[in-house]
């Protein structure tokens, strides 16, 4: 039976959520498996991935071959690296302590590598968020002014007409004895 490392897709339409599973290489995608190794969640950045790594190893070590995207993933958890250290330490290249010592440095580097850009990435995240506030405010306070100046001018409009107003009352109340006057007169 030929066995394949490979993905098996859950999750809902348009988020992808994977299981990394053991499976024969004829069974359907989504179908039987031998056993799960994992999880694999591409919507986060960078991408989650949760993965048993000694059985992992150990399926690799039996022969199982992963999929073009499984080794990648395998690759990166350092899955395959390890396999690679335990083929030299079998053909008796180095001995087992020297392959630990080098998987634990590779796997260190890796690590650091990874919070290095989990801490950028959030950092790049605040800023952003700062920026976008910064903006937010400057409109508010773009609008806030041209409310102000709106009712400003239409303060000094009702000023005005007030004063137009009452100056044209003035000159009724001007005009309105002189014409009693003059009608008194005739």
């Amino acid at each position: 039976m030929a066995v394949k490392i490979r993905l098996a897709r859950h999750g809902k339409k348009g988020y992808a959520f994977y299981h990394i599973v053991a499976a024969d290489s004829r069974a359907p995608r989504d179908g039987k498996f031998i056993e799960k190794l994992g999880t694999y969640n591409p919507n986060t950045n960078p991408a989650t991935i949760d993965l048993d790594f000694e059985k992992a190893l150990d399926w690799l070590q039996k022969g199982a071959q992963p999929t073009d995207t499984c080794r990648a993933i395998l690759s990166y958890k350092g899955v395959m690296y390890k396999k690679h250290l335990l083929g030299g330490v079998a053909k008796g290249a180095f001995s087992e302590s020297d392959a630990e010592a080098k998987f634990n440095k590779w796997m260190n580097e890796k690590e650091s590598k990874i919070e290095s850009k989990r801490g950028k990435l959030m950092a790049d995240a605040k800023t952003a968020e700062k920026n976008r506030l910064v903006a937010e405010t400057k409109v508010k306070e773009e609008r806030a002014a041209a409310i102000a100046e709106k009712k400003a001018a239409a303060e000094a409009a009702a000023r005005e007409a007030a004063e137009v107003a009452a100056a044209e009352a003035a000159a009724q109340e001007g005009e309105a004895p002189a014409e009693g006057e003059a009608s008194a007169e005739a």
